[in-house]
C-alpha cells in the first residue's frame, strides 16, 4: 500500500516560501547545466573555459569550434566531454550527445552531471516512442543513470539539481511503482521546497493507489497555489466524476471553464457530467468541441456516445467506422458499434461486430449480451446459447436473457429446456413484457401437450 507520509510532508512544505521559479518538467527535460568538474586538466584549459563562456550565451557553434580540437588531443577530458555532450544535446543531436555523455562517465564515473544528463536524454528518447521494446530498454537505462546520479555529490550544482534527479526518478517510477515514486518524491522534498508539480504528482500517485480522498486534498491544495492549473482542475474533476458527484462536478467545472473557456479537457469533462445527468446541454457542448477538433479521437468517441445516449443511433454510428479503423482491436468500440446496429435493425452487421468483440475480449459481458441478441435475430440459436452461457459467467440472468434461452431451445426442438426457461421468463417478467409473455404462454401450451 502506498505510504502517504508524502501528503503530510507536502502539507508542511506549503508553509515554506516557494522557489522563484518552478523547475522544468523532469521527464523529458533539458540536460543538467554545466558545472565545474573535478578533472584538473579541463579546469585549467583556456579552450574549455572559452567554450563554456559561449555555452552560457547559447552560442553552440562557437562552443563546438573550441571543444572539438581540444577533445581531439585530450579525448579523456571528462569536463570537456560533458560540455560537448551538452552542446550536442542542446542542438538536438541526441545520439551524439548520448555517446559523449557515456565517454564523460567513462572518464569520470563520479560525474553527477554526466549521469543525470544521460538519464534525462534517454528518458526523452523513450517518451518520444512509447510502448516499444527500444523505448523500454532506454527507460530502464535512463532510470539506472538517474539513480546513480542521486548517489553522487552534485558539487557546485547543489541540492536543487540533485532534487531534480529525484523528481525525474519519481516520474519514471510512477507508471509501474507508485510506492517507489512516492519515496523518490520524498527525497526531493528533503532538498527543496514543494512545487505545484510535486503536489500534482502526489495527487496522481494517490489516485493511482486508490486513495481518492488523499488525491482530492492534493488537487485542491494545488488549486490554491494556481487556480488556473489545467492539470489540477482536470484531476479534481476526474475524481468528482469517478465518485459520481455530478452536481458538485458540474459546479466546479463551470467555474473552471469560466477561467479557461477554451480548455478542451474541461469542456469534455463538463459534457460527460451533463450527459450523466441527462442534461440536453451536453450534446451541443461536445458537438462544438468536435467541430474545433474534428480529428481528436477522444472527442469524437465522446460525441458518438452522447449521440447514442440521446437516441440518435444513426448519427452516433456515423463516427464508429473511423474510430474502429483507428483502433480496430478495441472491443468496447465494437460493442458500442454493435449496439447502434441492433437499434438500427442491422442485425447481420451487429453480429459481426459483437463476434469480433468477444473474440478480442472473452470477458466482455456486454459483447456476449449483444452477440446473443444478434444471433437470435439472424437465426443462429446454437450461437445464442453459447453467448448466453458465456454471459452468465459475468452477469445475472434477466427476463430478456431467459426469453432468449427459451426461444433458442425451442428453435432447436429441445422441449424440456425450452419449457424451463419460458417458465423462468414468466416468473421474472411480472407483466412488464406483455407481447413476449403472451408468446411464452402460447408456446408452453403447445410444448406441454
Amino acid at each position: 500500500m502506498l505510504r502517504f507520509a508524502i501528503a503530510v510532508l507536502l502539507a508542511a512544505a506549503t508553509a515554506a516560501p516557494s522557489p522563484a521559479q518552478n523547475p522544468q518538467p523532469q521527464v523529458p527535460a533539458a540536460p543538467a547545466q554545466p558545472a565545474p568538474s573535478t578533472n584538473n586538466s579541463s579546469s585549467t584549459s583556456e579552450e574549455v573555459t572559452l567554450a563554456e563562456a559561449a555555452m552560457a550565451k547559447s552560442d553552440w557553434k562557437t562552443a563546438e569550434t573550441r571543444l572539438d580540437p581540444w577533445l581531439a588531443s585530450h579525448p579523456a577530458d571528462a569536463r570537456a566531454l560533458f560540455d560537448a555532450g551538452y552542446v550536442a544535446d542542446a542542438e538536438n543531436r541526441l545520439d551524439d550527445a548520448a555517446g559523449l555523455y557515456r565517454r564523460a562517465i567513462d572518464a569520470d564515473p563520479q560525474s553527477f552531471e554526466s549521469h543525470l544528463s544521460l538519464g534525462l536524454l534517454l528518458a526523452r528518447q523513450a517518451n518520444a516512442q512509447p510502448n516499444t521494446p527500444a523505448s523500454t530498454a532506454k527507460l530502464t537505462e535512463a532510470r539506472a543513470e538517474i539513480a546513480t546520479a542521486t548517489t553522487l555529490d552534485p558539487g557546485d550544482a547543489g541540492p536543487a539539481l540533485k532534487a531534480r534527479a529525484w523528481r525525474a526518478l519519481a516520474q519514471i517510477d510512477r507508471p509501474t511503482d507508485p510506492t517507489e515514486a512516492s519515496n523518490d518524491l520524498l527525497e526531493a522534498l528533503k532538498l527543496t521546497p514543494e512545487t505545484i508539480d510535486d503536489t500534482l504528482l502526489a495527487a496522481n500517485l494517490a489516485d493511482q493507489a486508490g486513495e481518492p480522498d488523499a488525491a482530492e486534498a492534493a488537487f485542491r491544495r494545488a488549486l490554491k497555489q494556481d487556480p488556473k492549473s489545467a492539470a489540477a482542475n482536470a484531476g479534481l474533476a476526474h475524481l468528482l466524476i469517478a465518485k459520481k458527484q455530478y452536481p458538485e462536478a458540474e459546479t466546479f467545472l463551470r467555474a473552471a471553464r469560466a477561467q479557461s473557456p477554451d480548455d478542451p479537457a474541461l469542456t469534455a469533462q463538463l459534457a460527460t457530467v451533463l450527459a450523466a445527468q441527462d442534461k440536453a446541454e451536453a450534446l451541443p457542448l461536445i458537438q462544438k468541441l468536435h467541430d474545433s477538433r474534428p480529428n481528436d479521437f477522444a472527442v469524437t468517441r465522446m460525441l458518438a456516445e452522447i449521440l447514442a445516449d440521446a437516441g440518435d443511433f444513426a448519427g452516433s454510428d456515423h463516427y464508429y467506422p473511423s474510430l474502429i479503423a483507428a483502433t480496430p482491436n478495441d472491443p468496447s468500440l465494437l460493442v458500442a458499434h454493435g449496439q447502434n446496429l441492433i437499434r438500427l435493425l442491422h442485425y447481420p452487421e451487429a453480429f459481426d461486430a459483437f463476434d469480433k468483440a468477444t473474440q478480442l475480449d472473452p470477458a466482455n459481458a456486454d459483447g456476449w449480451s449483444g452477440l446473443a441478441f444478434a444471433a437470435s435475430r439472424t437465426n443462429k440459436p446454437s450461437v445464442t446459447l453459447h453467448a448466453l452461457t458465456m454471459r452468465s459467467k459475468f452477469l445475472p440472468e434477466v427476463p430478456s436473457t431467459y426469453f432468449l434461452w427459451a426461444t433458442s431451445y425451442d428453435t432447436l426442438h429441445q422441449k424440456a429446456q425450452a419449457v424451463t426457461y419460458y417458465r423462468h421468463f414468466l416468473e421474472s417478467a411480472a407483466g412488464k413484457f406483455p407481447e413476449q409473455e403472451w408468446q411464452a404462454r402460447q408456446r408452453l401450451i403447445l410444448l406441454q401437450k
